[in-house]
């Protein structure tokens, strides 16, 4: 039978280590050669021991002055006790021995970044990056990478990534990278450019395809974003990302069925999402689908029921079928996680004037108009309240604020007129509605939505007459 590979290093290793302890009791006979040294060192390292590593680095420098390996093995030793400044000075003299070693420089460069000195840990990569070429020489550039992330100079990690994928065009690493900091940098167009070039080397890489899909998405170039998504699923059908990135384009141009088909794929791929669930959602509310929205806006619930958006926009589907009784129960939900959104208390108040709670929608569109003054919607709302109540004074009053606070909106004075006439100020009406045609005239349709009948008004008829000769809407 064979022996156990494990089992017999297991059994070198404590040879080696029983040979190190009479080294170090002084048994003259006792003898280790550099490998072995390499392989204690490690040993103690592996096992969390650094005092020990350490000294059998330094017992092992005694013996072979000149090895290069150990002096680097006792300089990681260094850095990982944090004493960078003799480590550097270790590692200048493993460097006079043999400086072909890749491992000198990147202790190097987490000593400089250690000792916060970036610039150093930047030279000396960039040196060494000329006198490495290979698998090293990517090394060298990915960890040059990481300097620059650490030092938030995000143009030069995209830089990196490109000379990596130039020399390695099916690096996955830096393909999944620099997808990244091409979104994040904007250099979309010289993404474009690469990965175009190493298509046209190697066809079936998916990352390539992907990552030529999400800078033309990037760009806002969403049909060719969506025919390069699907070279990339062509090659990997089970491609979830492919799929997810390829249904936000479809939604982006307003395509929605085939934005839940896409979407529907990475559920079937990966696990459940509540964003996924939501964008599903989303789809089936823009097709005015709202039962099937539903649907997905709870199972979205389901896995984020702390999110109160989502309770907020299963009422504004039932608030789109007139049924406005279930979306406050909705609503309700909603407010207790976040009771002071100004979309929630609108909503609500939208609800309550339906049912004919006026002073519950009032309360709810005040709300909404002490958090936003400035936001013209949430006046107009108010004030739509409080005329379809028939509080004429109270409308008077707030239309009132309503131009003061929103530097004279012409949509608040044509509303002003519609309060006059409802109070029996036929005369102030006709004269701020005279005032708002001046300003807006096309604003009329909403003055004749709050109160039909003012059409009935032979004065307010002539005005918009008058108006209409002179092409004024």
């Amino acid at each position: 039978m064979k022996e156990n590979p494990s089992q017999y290093e297991h059994e070198d290793l404590k040879e080696l280590l029983k040979q190190y302890q009479n080294l170090r009791a002084g048994y003259n006979h006792s003898f280790l050669d550099e490998e072995s040294f390499e392989k204690i060192i490690d040993h103690f390292d592996d096992i969390e021991e650094l005092s020990q590593a350490l000294e059998a680095a330094e017992l092992g420098i005694e013996q072979y002055p000149y090895s290069s390996i150990l002096l680097i093995k006792k300089a990681d030793l260094m850095i990982a006790t944090r004493r960078y400044s003799e480590a550097l000075n270790i590692l200048e003299k493993a460097e006079l021995l043999d400086g072909s070693d890749i491992n000198l420089y990147i202790l190097k460069t987490d000593a400089y970044l250690a000792l916060d000195q970036q610039e150093k840990a930047v030279i000396i990569l960039q040196n060494a990056l000329k006198h490495f070429d290979g698998q090293e020489r990517i090394e060298l550039l990915f960890e040059l990478a990481d300097v620059y992330d650490d030092y938030e100079e995000f143009d030069k990690i995209f830089d990196c990534l490109k000379l990596i994928l130039e020399q390695d065009p099916n690096n996955e690493e830096a393909l999944y990278k620099i997808c990244f900091w091409t979104d994040f940098t904007g250099r979309n167009e010289e993404s474009i450019k690469l990965h175009q070039k190493i298509i046209d080397d190697y066809p079936y890489s998916e990352l390539a395809w992907f990552n030529l899909a999400a800078s033309f998405q990037g760009l806002k170039l969403y049909e060719k974003a969506i025919d390069a998504y699907k070279y990339a699923i062509a090659i990997d059908e089970k491609f979830d990302y492919a799929y997810r990135n390829m249904g936000d384009a479809y939604i982006r141009l307003r395509k929605f069925k085939e934005a839940i088909e896409a979407l529907e794929r990475v559920i079937e791929l990966s696990r459940p999402e509540d964003v996924i669930y939501e964008a599903i959602a989303h789809c089936y509310d823009k097709l005015s689908n709202y039962s099937q929205a539903r649907i997905y806006y709870r199972k979205a619930s389901h896995l984020n029921s702390e999110d109160s958006k989502l309770y907020y926009k299963m009422a504004c589907t039932y608030l789109n079928e007139g049924n406005y009784a279930s979306a406050v129960k909705y609503l309700e939900t909603a407010m207790r996680i976040h009771s002071s959104q100004p979309e929630y208390n609108l909503a609500m108040g939208e609800c309550k004037m339906q049912l004919g709670e006026f002073r519950d929608a009032i309360q709810y569109f005040s709300n909404v108009v002490r958090v936003r003054p400035k936001n013209i919607s949430s006046w107009e709302a108010l004030i739509r309240c409080l005329y379809n109540a028939r509080f004429f004074k109270e409308a008077l009053e707030q239309v009132n604020a309503a131009i003061r606070i929103t530097d004279g909106k012409p949509i608040f004075i044509f509303y002003l007129s519609a309060v006059n006439f409802a109070l029996g100020k036929s005369k102030e009406g006709l004269l701020q509605l005279e005032k708002a045609m001046t300003k807006a005239p096309k604003l009329l349709k909403k003055m004749v939505e709050l109160n039909p009948s003012i059409l009935q008004y032979q004065s307010v008829v002539d005005v918009i007459a008058r108006y209409k000769k002179n092409k004024s809407f």
